[in-house]
């Protein structure tokens, strides 16, 4: 049999005076990262509210795994967003990014909106399993920057989808295989504006117990400018 370590670590960073990002681990096997946008306090709720949302699903419904079932819980969430903005004139704008996990076994689902990210170490080789709803990267995918130029570009920020912002909003999925010895990084932008993916390969793969925690403390080292959120987890065989 197989067991997960998570570790889950989250920071307002050196620059905002608060935390927009939400991030949990939901028992047994579920972990999701959201990334709120919006101004003050906006995009806070936003992420909260997804992230409860995941909560209040998957700690009810232990049995539901699958692409399509994160696929539904997202769009409850977006839908969820949308409404409280309508009626709040302080939340109008809000929204925020996802990014989540789910283990059954030997495999692993996932759901994405935004630029929040989704990496897997395997074999010592770090491979990132979404892909970023960003203009930026809407700009690489045509050849026009590299990701090199992206890394520093001015809208590097500038997001093409986003949960609470469209009615109709396009859920990505996926799923693949778990091996033993896998680790799973799920982060928000602020990780990952901050640290090179080489430093993260190599901080997943020779970084303390807590690799969470030690990915925020490399980001706030590096700068800290904006909220950051790591959730690790490794898969083991017993």
């Amino acid at each position: 049999m197989s067991f997960l370590k998570v570790f889950v670590a989250t920071d307002r960073g050196k620059v905002r005076d608060t935390n927009e990002d939400s991030g949990a681990f939901v028992p047994p096997n579920m972990c999701v990262v959201a990334d709120g946008m919006g101004g003050y306090a906006a995009g806070e709720v936003a992420s909260r509210m997804l992230v409860e949302t995941f909560q209040e699903r998957f700690s009810a419904q232990m049995d539901t795994v699958g692409e399509e079932s994160l696929r539904c819980v997202v769009l409850e969430a977006n839908h969820k967003i949308l409404q409280t903005a309508t009626e709040n004139e302080e939340y109008r704008g809000m929204g925020t990014t996802v990014v989540a996990c789910q283990w059954d076994g030997r495999q692993v689902y996932w759901a994405h909106v935004g630029d929040s990210r989704l990496y897997l170490l395997r074999a010592g080789e770090l491979k990132r399993i979404t892909h970023d709803h960003s203009f930026v990267q809407s700009l690489v995918d045509q050849g026009t920057i590299t990701e090199r130029e992206a890394e520093h570009h001015p809208k590097k920020n500038m997001l093409t989808r986003a949960v609470g912002v469209e009615e109709n909003l396009i859920v990505d999925t996926g799923s693949f295989g778990v091996d033993a010895g896998d680790i799973f990084l799920l982060c928000s932008d602020g990780l990952t504006n901050m640290v090179d993916e080489a430093v993260i390969r190599e901080a997943l793969q020779e970084g303390p117990a807590d690799k969470a925690r030690y990915l925020v403390d490399l980001a706030i080292q590096a700068g800290g400018f904006d909220n950051i959120t790591a959730i690790v987890t490794e898969d083991h065989d017993v």
